[in-house]
């Protein structure tokens, strides 16, 4: 029976239209706990290995199972992998969100469906493909109890056919997605090629998308960021992980809990570090103060609630001046919030956390290989300014899969900053824990169990001279702070630089930093292909601002930057930092709906803003 229903665009079938090639949306409607995730991986890496630079974006509710789930793969030729606005290919297997799914498209755009769901009836100006799942999952799976897990590969194998994918390929990732389950791989392979055989004979291809082969995957990895940011934590030379376990930066832990098992284990089966999940996040973090105040490399990872709780310890770090690294996975707040949405919403509030006047520097990845390398610069950053140092990851880079090269090893030694031994001990003669030698704010360190009567001091959270002596005085309490402050202000000159991806001499600037930096790159091509508007762009890597900020800000008339969060957290951080004569120069340009910036609404917001 004909089962595809060709509508009419226009004067013309989508059918003929030109073809549009390795550069178009897909997204997948189905439910949480269907084992979808599976199958839309398969097709991830399919497009993958065929050479084509893709993205996938999971959108997932926050309970166990029943709720609707979207999954978005982008191909695009050009390499672009932020999250397209516009979506052109739809999955519909979820009868509580297909009306939608579909009722929100763009004309022909292309939906294929489970049969029952009769989507063909809504629109005309949309190419419909109708496949009838259940009936083809039982000719592969005789297990009833199976068949919801197998049937998603069925529209692997059917999309297969309609994008021009090489079978051999979905084979290739599909067994490496069930690398361990011979048999749950081999049941899922022929549920794949079903489907692929019933739009063989039966579907006719209506629709302009297509893959076809590239060269600009080859080398590359895939990967998520949490994983990324769990390889870069063992390498750095972290011994002690203590963590609580809240979405989205569980994972993180959970992978970092395997890499350790599996090479930081001896011979004798010893382990030579300590994981250890905490009653909650303020017992986490002090964990990670206790162990770097002994010497140890220690961190914990959280999202915004938990940071929160961590916020009296933050400051005892800050003051005791003890290093440790926290990884903040950020998710869209106030409260709980939506706790499987993406966003930036950590930003002011962790560049201050605590009480009192307290400033933490931040490291601010907007890759897999930057979660990776950043993890190392943040032990060493905090090594050497003894202090807490935070990264600020988010939920789209840290659970999302993203495409890389594969990770260099690091190249600079550990850097345990300003340690004193037993023999700096007898040569200098004495020691003072918070005395600023170097002019730098930051002072020399002793660990505990040296062997030295000179090597003591008192870490405490209460006043203090710079001998760690309690002190109440005045002149102490200023000195110390004026100290504090100076370390800070030196920090300017150790955090990463910002990356100048654009500077042309034009009078408009961007400014913008984390997974934000995706959806800029398209937009500049858009803001100069579609408007003629040409802009330079400066990606922040860190806070504190290098030189390399305020410069850039000086010497562009108005500078947009780019937030994914409600009340523009980063351009009120950059509004405090710099000279009060440039302030008026910044226009703020925020998303923060819970989805990934795209670039499209930079594009429009910008252009809004300039009144063309």
């Amino acid at each position: 029976m004909a089962t595809t229903e060709i509508a009419v665009h226009g004067s013309a079938t989508s059918a003929d239209r030109k073809p549009i090639v390795n550069d178009f949306s897909i997204q997948v409607a189905t439910v949480n706990g269907s084992g979808s995730q599976s199958a839309n991986t398969v097709l991830l890496r399919t497009i993958f290995q065929m050479g084509v630079p893709v993205s996938g974006k999971n959108l997932f509710p926050s309970n166990i199972a029943g709720l609707p789930t979207w999954y978005t793969i982008r191909a695009s030729k050009k390499g672009y992998i932020a999250r397209k606005k516009e979506i052109d290919f739809v999955v519909a297997m979820n009868p509580e969100t297909a009306h939608e799914d579909v009722i929100g498209l763009a004309p022909g755009a292309a939906v294929l469906y489970d049969e029952p769901l009769k989507l063909s009836e809504l629109r005309s100006d949309l190419v419909f493909y109708s496949v009838p799942f259940d009936k083809i999952v039982a000719t592969v799976c005789p297990e009833a109890k199976l068949r919801k897990l197998v049937r998603n590969m069925i529209y692997v194998g059917v999309m297969a056919q309609l994008l021009n994918l090489d079978m051999a390929e979905v084979e290739k990732a599909l067994r490496k997605q069930f690398a361990k389950k011979v048999k749950a791989a081999d049941m899922n392979w022929n549920a794949a090629k079903a489907g692929y055989d019933y739009a063989v004979a039966s579907l006719t291809k209506s629709d302009p998308f297509t893959i076809e082969r590239m060269n600009k995957t080859q080398g590359m990895i895939i990967i998520d960021g949490n994983s990324a940011a769990a390889m870069g934590s063992m390498f750095a030379g972290v011994t002690v992980v203590t963590w609580y376990p809240i979405t989205p930066s569980s994972s993180l832990v959970e992978s970092l809990i395997d890499y350790m098992k599996a090479y930081r284990v001896n011979a004798d089966g010893k382990a030579t570090f300590a994981i250890v999940q905490a009653e909650d996040e303020l017992a986490a973090i002090g964990m990670v103060l206790g162990a770097g105040w002994a010497g140890a490399r220690a961190m914990t990872a959280s999202a915004g609630p938990g940071i929160a709780l961590m916020a009296e310890f933050a400051g005892l770090g800050y003051y005791v001046e003890i290093p440790g690294v926290i990884w903040d996975v950020q998710r869209v707040g106030p409260s709980t919030g939506l706790p499987t949405r993406t966003s930036q919403g950590d930003i002011e509030f962790v560049a201050k956390l605590s009480h009192g006047d307290t400033v933490h520097p931040m490291l601010i990845p907007c890759s897999v290989s930057e979660c990776f390398s950043m993890a190392c610069e943040a032990f060493n950053l905090a090594d050497k300014l003894q202090t807490p140092v935070f990264v600020m990851s988010d939920l789209d880079l840290g659970m999302n899969n993203w495409m890389s090269d594969p990770f260099e090893y690091p190249a600079q030694p550990i850097n345990r900053g300003k340690v004193l031994s037993k023999e700096d001990l007898d040569r200098l003669g004495s020691f003072a824990r918070y005395k600023d030698i170097d002019g730098d704010g930051v002072g020399y360190r002793t660990l505990p169990g040296i062997d030295h009567p000179q090597g003591a001091w008192f870490a405490r959270g209460s006043g203090h001279n710079e001998k760690a002596h309690y002190s109440e005085r005045p002149d102490d309490y200023k000195n110390n702070l004026d100290r504090l402050r100076r370390k800070f202000e030196n920090a300017r000159n150790i955090v990463p630089k910002p990356e100048m991806v654009r500077n042309d001499g034009n009078d408009l600037g961007i400014i913008a930093y984390g997974t934000s930096h995706h959806a800029l790159v398209e937009s500049l091509d858009q803001l100069q292909s579609d408007h003629g508007v040409k802009v330079d762009y400066l990606r922040l890597k860190a806070h504190p601002f290098t030189g390399e900020v305020h410069d850039f800000i000086a010497t562009h008339k108005t500078v947009y930057v780019v937030d994914q969060n409600r009340d523009g957290q980063m351009f009120n951080l950059l509004k405090l930092d710099i000279p009060a004569e440039h302030v008026t120069r910044l226009r703020s340009v925020r998303h923060y709906n819970g989805l990934p910036i795209d670039a499209r609404s930079v594009t429009d917001d910008i252009i809004a803003q300039e009144g063309r």
